[in-house]
């Protein structure tokens, strides 16, 4: 079955989809939602909320508001990754010198990132804090030519010191008790691939990356349906699969 045939069969992928997620977060003590689709300000004021932020937004009201938080990256001030993993004198990502000292921020003491060390004004201790507080994680965006959109790819790599503690640095990987998973929605093109590549970054990351919390709806397989009818009609499909409003 190609995936947009799921469109023939709106029930059963949403049933097969968010209930099988929802019902295996529902048996874990804390879930941390991070949402990396954007919109301007003027339209979210007209209730143009991004379509994979609706479906976070769901699986929140279905787990609760105490056991599940809910995070918007593109609200927060979030830097740049500076790089430091192929810096000229070696991998210098994720060193004991780049504590984050600072016990509101850091209370794990886990938070170990140049850029949060250097500037203030950094916010990706919104981000970790709850995280290590978690027993699972799911990121949630939009496929963007072919990949995930530019806040998730920032967000990944700013995290990327996570990873390096326990491959590079041969330290403990702090995500090994934290299940992640990823939910991507597109338009027509590479969501299926897009889904299967960050699954494994996340494994890379330490993460348990268990197939109830990852999956691809996009609004057809035809990469070159690019008609502005094409993306009206997808948020008729979208509202159609989901029903979220219901």
């Amino acid at each position: 079955m190609k995936f947009s045939d799921y469109l023939l069969i709106e029930e059963k992928f949403s049933d097969s989809i968010i209930n099988k997620t929802v019902e295996y977060l529902e048996k874990e003590k804390k879930v941390l939602l991070l949402t990396t689709s954007n919109r301007p300000p003027s339209a979210k004021e007209q209730g143009d909320i991004p379509k994979s932020t609706q479906l976070a937004k769901y699986i929140q009201s279905r787990l609760g508001m105490l056991k599940c938080d809910l995070i918007e990256i593109p609200e927060l001030n979030i830097r740049n990754c500076v790089g430091n993993v192929s810096a000229q004198d070696g991998n210098q990502c994720g060193l004991k010198g780049a504590l984050l000292k600072n016990k509101e921020k850091n209370p794990s003491g886990y938070h170990r990132c140049w850029v949060s060390f250097s500037h203030a004004d950094d916010e990706l201790w919104k981000v970790t804090k709850p995280l290590f507080e978690s027993t699972a994680v799911i990121f949630f965006g939009s496929v963007r030519w072919g990949q995930m959109n530019a806040y998730y790819q920032k967000l990944i790599e700013r995290l990327d010191w996570i990873e390096n503690r326990h491959t590079t640095l041969q330290e403990n990987n702090i995500l090994k008790n934290i299940k992640a998973g990823i939910i991507a929605v597109g338009q027509q093109w590479n969501g299926a691939e897009v889904i299967k590549t960050q699954k494994q970054v996340l494994k890379f990351y330490g993460f348990k990356v268990p197939e109830q919390l990852s999956w691809n709806w996009q609004y057809s397989d035809n990469p070159h349906l690019e008609t502005k009818e094409s993306y009206k009609n997808a948020v008729k499909a979208f509202d159609g699969v989901f029903k979220l409003n219901n």
